[in-house]
């Protein structure tokens, strides 16, 4: 029952995107989850490269090692110039929106509001987690949310306990994570934004530039052979051509309004199991006792020598 109200909800919300025309920047992890299985294409590549086609660097910071049952956090680093703005679906210049994409091993998963320290309460204020899929708390998803504030996203982090999951082992586990500033360049139905270069579709010279709907610009090509053909370029990209020019087939006739992109990479975090750090500051204080008393016994020898002349 839940579920069917799950996708219930999931399929209005898919009406009103289309409906309302939202920008991809917003409406993309809907689909992503809607499309795929799993954010993780067999290949390693995180499909949000597949409409975020530019490629910026992304960074994350979590623990070496970490205790069962036990919070920790994963900061995901957004580098980006806040100074640039990118193009909204209207044209109009906007800030970019970030977003971040961590797929976490099996059993580890968000964080109970309960189990949050006050810093960490903190830290991720006003951001709003969600997971991929009922059946996979452990992928989360955060975003867009405004990129000035949070070039850094923090996701607090709950790790497994061995001791009541037969399923967890102690060991390395490998976090693959992404994460995107700015639009995309491609629909999920696979048209292009206008966030992006628009090029001609056939050779020939331009013979007219006309206004269109919506401020979209309507450009002329005609062919060696004399027929025409008609590119339109939406709002928003500036022309690079001019009447009387000739053009190749796929040549750009605007430039590239592009100034966001999206970068994954993996980490590793160790689930450590604590008799094994026992064990080893046990061992660590048996070799300190007995060179401790190994100087004590030198001194000893040598103040018995002393005492008999030697």
């Amino acid at each position: 029952m839940r579920r069917s109200l799950s996708l219930l909800l999931g399929s209005l919300l898919g009406i009103t995107v289309m409906l309302a025309g939202a920008s991809p920047s917003w409406a993309y992890p809907f689909w992503a989850q809607q499309n795929y299985a799993s954010p993780r294409e067999a290949t390693g590549k995180i499909v949000c490269a597949n409409c975020h086609l530019a490629k910026m660097p992304t960074r994350v910071e979590v623990p070496q090692a970490v205790f069962p049952d036990t919070v920790f956090k994963a900061v995901v680093e957004i580098p980006y110039d806040t100074s640039v703005q990118e193009l909204a679906g209207d044209g109009s210049l906007v800030g970019l929106n970030v977003g971040a994409v961590v797929m976490l091993p099996d059993g580890f998963k968000l964080a109970p509001q309960e189990r949050l320290s006050e810093e960490l309460k903190q830290e991720t204020a006003g951001v709003y987690y969600s997971q991929y899929s009922e059946e996979q708390p452990n992928i989360l998803l955060v975003g867009p949310i405004s990129g000035d504030q949070h070039q850094e996203i923090v996701f607090p982090i709950l790790s497994p306990d061995p001791a009541s999951d037969s399923s967890i082992h102690f060991g390395k586990y490998q976090l693959h994570v992404g994460g995107n500033r700015g639009r995309g360049q491609v629909y999920p139905t696979g048209e292009k934004s206008n966030n992006g270069v628009f090029n001609a579709s056939v050779a020939g010279s331009i013979a007219a530039i006309d206004a269109g709907e919506n401020g979209a610009t309507q450009v002329t090509i005609t062919g060696a052979d004399g027929s025409s053909v008609t590119d339109t370029v939406p709002a928003g990209p500036s022309l690079i051509v001019a009447v009387g020019d000739s053009v190749a087939a796929g040549a750009p006739l605007t430039n590239d309004p592009n100034v966001g992109g999206f970068g994954q990479l993996d980490a590793e975090v160790v689930l450590q199991n604590p008799v094994r750090i026992y064990g080893m500051l046990a061992f660590f204080a048996a070799i300190a006792m007995a060179q401790i008393l190994l100087v004590l016994k030198k001194r000893q020898v040598e103040k018995v020598q002393a005492a008999e002349g030697i």
